[in-house]
């Protein structure tokens, strides 16, 4: 597996059957990715693997041994340091429970589609909950960092 851009070798046989939260959590220390409700519901552990935004809850890791996943631990590397900016300028950050799992959910988003519309986000956010942010914010943020990363490609143009 390549985990936010570093290759994983020799994942031991016996973490095969581990959840890829636990693992991510215990075993690498990356502890973004939260345990909401278990059951791929609440969105809090999404994490982006091969593009696609996933429930890592709900995954095992012997599932993903060659894949590229990518935590919220990894989204700058990943450029989306706008998105981050973004998401802190519209205050769209309250307690942080979902956030990890929402900044993944619209990252794995502007990978696919660059200047998203609104319902391509209310789309790609259906699985994320979040009971202290209003989701507005969550749209202009991701209106905002794809409008940053547009003005930045065209000044490297």
């Amino acid at each position: 597996m390549r985990l936010n851009g570093i290759e994983i070798d020799n994942v031991p046989a016996e973490l095969h059957g581990m959840r890829l939260l636990d693992y991510l959590r215990t075993e690498r220390g990356l502890t973004g990715a939260k345990e909401g409700c278990g059951m791929g519901e609440c969105g809090s552990c999404t994490v982006v693997i091969d593009g696609a935004a996933v429930t890592s809850c709900l995954v095992l890791v012997g599932q993903v041994l060659d894949a590229e996943i990518r935590t919220v631990e990894g989204l700058a590397d990943a450029g989306h340091g706008p998105l981050q900016r973004a998401f802190v300028a519209r205050q769209a950050v309250q307690c942080g429970y979902c956030i990890p799992g929402v900044l993944n959910s619209c990252a794995a988003l502007l990978d696919r589609v660059p200047d998203p519309d609104d319902e391509q986000i209310r789309t790609a956010l259906d699985g994320n909950l979040c009971r202290c942010t209003a989701y507005n914010r969550f749209y202009d943020a991701v209106h905002d960092a794809a409008c940053e990363r547009r003005t930045d490609q065209a000044g490297q143009a």
